[in-house]
């Protein structure tokens, strides 16, 4: 049971590191195409309604004063840390998805990468949200290694965790 359980939570996380990276490549196109002031009018419109009804709302307000302080040059390293952030990701679900274990290394390595450059936001800028995401890339590096030593592409897992869930439906 344990062992499905974290079959199913690696799962889980590639599905979640590659909708993470897609929305982060988007991201990352929109920050180079969008000019600051539309950023800022455009988080102005997204969070007008929240902050009516709760000035104090966090993640409006960081939201708005975070676009706000955006110059063309923050602008820049934010759009090419997203679009390398979320191309990386991407291809390395998508390279997962394809079934090869070479790149479970790889997969490894890079979210490392992101593990210690976000370490070192930790300690420049304490956050509670990459405090989360550095934890989250943690675990799934060991769910990754777990597998790479299990000698199992990412299909396997898939096929072996649907037929449990499956099998105990049909127990029940």
């Amino acid at each position: 049971m344990r062992e499905r359980i974290l079959d199913l939570v690696f799962l889980i996380g590639v599905l979640f590191k590659g909708i993470d990276g897609l929305l982060e490549t988007v991201g990352g196109i929109l920050l180079l195409v969008i000019s600051p002031e539309r950023l800022v009018s455009a988080a102005n419109a997204a969070t007008a309604r929240e902050l009516a009804e709760d000035p104090h709302d966090v993640i409006a307000n960081l939201l708005v004063h975070g676009v706000a302080h955006l110059n063309a040059g923050s602008k820049t390293f934010f759009a090419a840390y997203l679009l390398l952030h979320g191309v990386v990701k991407l291809a390395i679900v998508i390279a997962l998805l394809i079934g090869s274990r070479r790149v479970y290394p790889w997969a490894m390595a890079a979210l490392g990468a992101f593990v210690v450059f976000q370490l070192y936001e930790l300690v420049r800028s304490p956050s509670i949200a990459v405090v989360v995401l550095t934890l989250l890339d943690i675990l799934i590096i060991w769910l990754t290694w777990r597998e790479w030593r299990r000698n199992r592409e990412l299909r396997h897992t898939w096929r072996g965790t649907v037929d449990g869930i499956l099998r105990r439906r049909r127990a029940r």
